[in-house]
């Protein structure tokens, strides 16, 4: 009788737990685009960023398309910014939005750069030590292809349960860069015979980066192991974890 009343106390306290729980913060995503080497249809691949990320109800995700936002102050209304973005043959935004976009990572935040975000902002120094590496204009990448995505880091919270997976997509090996990073994915270039960086991570100030070179259209976008990445990523560069 003891015994069957402290088990009946003991799910009554779970459950009243599980009831009164405080659930997880909402992530506020930023997401910045509206320009972009011609061959990255950005207007088509944004809706599909924004869709897997919509997918987790935890998220509440804006998108615009004017880079001058970040210029603004942005730590009071977002969480973390990804960068969908590359000014080919434009001038870079102002210099207050290129320094409002180290402030809020630099704070605490986080970013998330995708694809040719590695060849955004050329003229502004300080962006090799905010994205870790950038687009070096001697090189290039595999021509548009499947290959297979290996992880390398298995114990990083973003890749954290996470197999090795097949995308359709370029796979660079245009990247340089000197800031420390830590590799979470890699992929075999043709062209290299070279394992190259497809994804990892850094600290800039108090802030957490996640850099990506894989998105190069819609097709890649929708693989469902790079939405995931997604998710996770922007997950810890707003918070330092994830979500169970």
């Amino acid at each position: 009788m003891i015994r069957g009343l402290m088990a009946w106390v003991f799910l009554a306290t779970v459950a009243a737990a599980a009831q009164t729980a405080t659930p997880a913060k909402t992530v506020r995503v930023l997401i910045v685009t509206g320009n972009d080497y011609p061959g990255h249809k950005w207007r088509q691949t944004t809706p599909v960023v924004r869709s897997a990320l919509e997918a987790v109800k935890r998220f509440d995700v804006r998108v615009c398309e004017d880079p001058e936002v970040m210029a603004t102050r942005l730590a009071e209304r977002y969480d973390v910014v990804v960068l969908h973005y590359m000014n080919w043959e434009t001038s870079s935004p102002s210099r207050a939005a290129l320094e409002g976009l180290a402030q809020f990572v630099r704070s605490g935040k986080g970013l998330v750069a995708l694809h040719f975000a590695c060849g955004a902002f050329g003229d502004w120094p300080e962006y090799v030590n905010l994205v870790g590496r950038v687009w070096d204009r001697s090189k290039t990448h595999d021509p548009l292809g499947p290959f297979r995505v290996h992880i390398a880091g298995k114990d990083h919270p973003i890749t954290r349960g996470l197999d090795d997976f097949e995308i359709t997509d370029e796979l660079y090996f245009c990247l340089m860069g000197k800031p420390e990073i830590e590799v979470l994915l890699t992929a075999r270039s043709k062209k290299t015979g070279q394992d190259e960086p497809m994804g990892f991570v850094l600290r800039y100030g108090k802030g957490r980066v996640f850099h990506t070179p894989l998105g190069h259209d819609v097709k890649a976008f929708s693989t469902p192991a790079m939405m995931r990445l997604l998710q996770n990523a922007c997950e810890w560069a707003a918070t330092g974890t994830i979500s169970p």
